[in-house]
């Protein structure tokens, strides 16, 4: 089943980087039936208060985007947090759907569910397989296991629940926040630092030896809606653009791209986290999705969406 015009939908997250992505990029096909929870009214955390809405107001498609997400820094030190607030509102969304009848979900989870020193690229069937990095542990087991509920829930009650995978997310709706925010947004925010004058050098955590993939957060909203609609074996599909750069390589094609020209410090005093993470997205792209937008572009445009901001 695809979604109709007339469908129902449900985002989860709306507010968030993806959920936010998702509203923009559903609206601008034609999609006006969607609904959205408001977490001053409901606690995604509560099992009684999202059952009862799902029940309620019954949607025929689930995205969820919701999430308590964070950086190193973040995902390191509030470590409880991360893991019970993840079970529990995946838990709550994921079997509340089912009460409700729905059918068709995309989870979203992240590529640090799997191992820490996973062969690269990293296939979908190397979950499990190893070690995660512990830094993000508490985060990754949660999505592990909202993985699994999905796949159980598809083996019992065939049900469609997918499972995507993306390798770090950047764009507008962003966290910025000086300590708790990802790489690139903070990378950006340094950068806009030193544009005004308030700081001289680049000053970033670790070794800059490490090394990541970034996808445009309008990529992952496309590929969201695309395997919603998408008949396929397979319930875990990851989603990047299959290039990764160092930290250090990042750092200067942001630099270059906002044309500053300035020191790069690393602290190497920090930690660095999982050493390479790139994503096998051959799956994705046999089933007829690959990314679009490139991380200049990527970069430029969640740079305006960051001044704009400012003002």
């Amino acid at each position: 089943m695809t979604i109709k015009k007339h469908h129902k939908i449900f985002v989860a997250g709306h507010k968030g980087l993806v959920g936010s992505s998702l509203i923009k990029n559903l609206k601008t096909r034609g999609y006006k039936n969607i609904i959205t929870i408001d977490k001053k009214k409901i606690d995604l955390r509560n099992q009684k208060e999202t059952i009862n809405y799902l029940k309620k107001n019954k949607p025929k498609f689930v995205f969820i985007a919701a999430a308590k997400v964070g950086g190193i820094y973040a995902n390191n030190v509030f470590r409880g947090e991360f893991i019970y607030d993840n079970l529990s509102i995946q838990n709550n969304l994921i079997h509340g759907s089912y009460l409700a009848g729905v059918k068709k979900i995309i989870f979203l989870g992240s590529s640090c569910i799997y191992p820490k020193y996973a062969k690269q690229p990293i296939k979908e069937d190397y979950l499990l397989s190893g070690f995660l990095e512990k830094t993000n542990e508490p985060y990754a087991i949660a999505k592990i296991a909202g993985i699994k509920l999905c796949e159980a829930y598809n083996d019992q009650y065939k049900t469609e629940f997918k499972c995507i995978m993306p390798c770090n997310i950047f764009g507008p709706g962003d966290n910025y926040h000086e300590q708790n925010s990802h790489f690139l947004p903070a990378l950006i925010r340094k950068i806009h630092d030193i544009k005004l004058g308030k700081k001289k050098n680049l000053n970033l955590w670790g070794s800059g030896k490490v090394k990541r993939e970034f996808l445009f957060v309008e990529d992952l909203s496309d590929a969201c809606i695309y395997f919603m609609n998408k008949k396929t074996n397979s319930s875990l599909i990851n989603i990047g653009t299959g290039k990764d750069y160092t930290i250090k390589e990042i750092a200067k094609i942001a630099l270059n791209v906002l044309n500053v020209n300035c020191k790069i410090i690393f602290d190497n005093r920090k930690i660095d986290g999982t050493p390479r993470k790139v994503l096998d997205v051959s799956l994705a792209k046999d089933l007829g999705w690959k990314s679009k937008i490139s991380l200049k572009n990527g970069i430029l445009k969640t740079y305006n969406y960051y001044v704009n901001l400012q003002k």
